[in-house]
C-alpha cells in the first residue's frame, strides 16, 4: 500500500514545517471525529529531515471517506489551521 503524501502544510509554527512542507517521515491524523494533526509540534526550531516529504502513517478519523482500516486512501492531503488547530484539510465526512 502506498501511503498518502502530505502535499502542503500551512502550519508554519510546527517544528516539522519548512517552507510549507512537512519534513517528518510520517504523520498521524486525528481521533475518531476530529482530523487534527497529532504530529504537530509547536516550535520555532525546525526538526525532521530536510530531504524527507511526509506521508500519512495513520488516520484515526473513522468518519472520513478517505479512511479505510485506519489508513488514508487519498492520494495526497493538505494540512492547515482550522479554529487555531492544525487540521487535515482533505477530511471529508462520510
Amino acid at each position: 500500500m502506498e501511503m498518502s503524501k502530505v502535499k502542503i502544510c500551512d502550519v508554519t509554527d510546527c517544528a516539522y514545517n519548512i517552507e510549507s512542507a512537512c519534513h517528518t517521515p510520517a504523520i498521524t491524523i486525528g481521533d475518531e471525529a476530529t482530523p487534527r494533526c497529532d504530529t504537530f509540534c509547536h516550535s520555532t526550531m525546525h526538526g525532521g529531515e530536510a530531504s524527507c516529504c511526509a506521508k500519512v502513517g495513520a488516520c484515526k478519523v473513522a468518519v472520513c471517506v478517505h479512511n479505510s482500516a485506519l489508513e488514508c486512501q487519498a492520494n495526497e492531503i493538505s494540512v492547515g489551521y482550522q479554529d487555531n488547530e492544525p487540521m487535515c484539510q482533505t477530511f471529508t465526512a462520510r
